[in-house]
């Protein structure tokens, strides 16, 4: 299928492994031109050895001047969409983290992002077109044990997305997120270490059991997310925006999971 966006340019957060590279892959695969923006340099410099259309940006998406630099390159490529990505806060149940702990979550998982989507939506609304995807987690739709700072946070995501998409659909920009379950990224090894230890198993056992609970029979794979996103950040999708789209092998239990 040809999405249409061969002539596009994108800017993926969290470019340098996990989710991000494997969007980044599959949209240069389509021809775009991406941007990806890490904190590991070295991961982002590899990967643009073998890929003629990446460009990328070294920084903490918590530091302003990270964020300055995204907008001042955004601008130069005149984009067309943002895949809004980074990894997750540590586990802990409910009364386990402090509050320098919900502080730092707050910064991780929530408050950068709506910064770069505000310094970055004029340049979509300047042209009058613009795919917004976040990428975040199930929690959004069904708290999953241990994980109090990702269930909170992430749900104050949808609620900020929900309420942008409404404001700015007219301006022929959707706004969208995708909630992956388990998944073989990097971010899942964190979960499955610290269910071993609170069980007292392996993680071997751990792993096993993760995916004995998933109807699928087994984990998510970062490459068939990328297709979903790949389609969301196209044309194709225009008649989608403010919503949650889960990936998660038929986890969650509500209706509109």
């Amino acid at each position: 299928m040809d999405l249409k966006i061969g002539d596009q340019s994108f800017v993926v957060c969290g470019a340098s492994s996990g989710f991000g590279k494997a969007i980044s892959e599959r949209l240069l695969e389509e021809g775009a031109h991406v941007t990806g923006v890490a904190r590991r340099e070295g991961e982002l410099r590899r990967f643009k050895e073998d890929q003629q259309h990446f460009s990328y940006i070294s920084g903490d998406f918590k530091d302003g001047d990270t964020l300055k630099a995204i907008r001042e390159k955004a601008e130069e490529t005149s984009i067309s969409g943002l895949v809004l990505n980074a990894g997750g806060p540590p586990p802990g149940g409910a009364l386990e983290p402090d509050m320098d702990d919900w502080d730092e979550a707050y910064q991780l998982v929530m408050r950068w992002k709506i910064d770069l989507t505000r310094r970055l939506l004029p340049i979509l609304q300047a042209n009058g077109y613009g795919r917004i995807l976040f990428v975040e987690s199930q929690s959004i739709k069904q708290p999953i044990p241990d994980l109090v700072l990702s269930n909170a946070f992430r749900a104050g995501v949808a609620g900020f997305v929900k309420t942008l998409s409404r404001e700015i659909a007219g301006d022929g920009i959707t706004v969208n997120i995708l909630a992956p379950g388990a998944h073989n990224t990097p971010a899942i090894e964190r979960v499955i270490q610290n269910k071993a230890e609170k069980a007292g198993i392996t993680i071997e056992q751990a792993r096993n059991q993760l995916e004995a609970n998933i109807p699928v029979g087994r984990m998510g794979r970062a490459e068939e997310l990328s297709s979903l996103a790949a389609w969301l950040l196209s044309p194709l999708s225009f008649n989608v925006t403010g919503q949650v789209l889960s990936h998660e092998g038929g986890n969650i239990d509500g209706l509109f999971g």
